[in-house]
């Protein structure tokens, strides 16, 4: 199991905490309090567990409320993007999947599938972009406009839950 690097989640006292994990999940401090208020013990020093009690108290949320979590998260390639208003965490994502390097018509192309999959499914497109490259979340973004919106809301949670494992890695 790895430690946190730079923090000792056991030793927070419940504002430290969620804000220590505010934006794991993005723009959603209540993953951390609700985790927190379930008690904090010296397991959550490890990546691996906390990771696990985060996933599981967003899994447990309700609908409403995982659908907001969803909708938190900028567009891949989007309007924020261009405008550089992502967290430091989203645009450093975007950034490693080479998505600030799009050609024009790479933009069109996200904005157009960005559109076609909120008018199809009523949330935003999800991927955990880390280790992928753009053309690889264009394709990945044609072939899930495919599924049914049961298999999309899924996929976008499970999604959700790596870019956490992802962001908690690098603390």
């Amino acid at each position: 199991m790895t430690m946190f690097q730079t923090i000792k989640p056991s030793t927070l006292d419940r504002d430290a905490f969620v804000a220590a994990f505010a934006d794991v999940y993005e723009h959603s401090p209540w993953v951390a309090d609700t985790v927190y208020q379930a008690g904090v013990d010296e397991t959550l020093d490890y990546v691996e567990v906390m990771h696990t009690r985060m996933s599981q108290a967003m899994l447990s949320a309700p609908q409403d409320t995982q659908l907001a979590l969803i909708n938190a998260h900028p567009d891949l390639a989007g309007k924020a993007a261009v405008r550089g208003e992502l967290t430091a965490s989203s645009t450093a994502e975007q950034a490693g999947a080479g998505i600030h390097e799009c050609t024009p018509e790479e933009f069109a192309r996200f904005t157009e599938l960005n559109e076609a999959y909120k008018a199809k499914f009523g949330f935003i497109f999800i991927m955990a972009v880390k280790g992928s490259n753009r053309h690889q979340i264009l394709a990945a973004f044609e072939e899930r406009l495919h599924n049914s919106q049961e298999q999309e809301f899924a996929r976008a949670l499970a999604e959700i839950n790596k870019i956490a494992l992802f962001r908690l890695q690098t603390m």
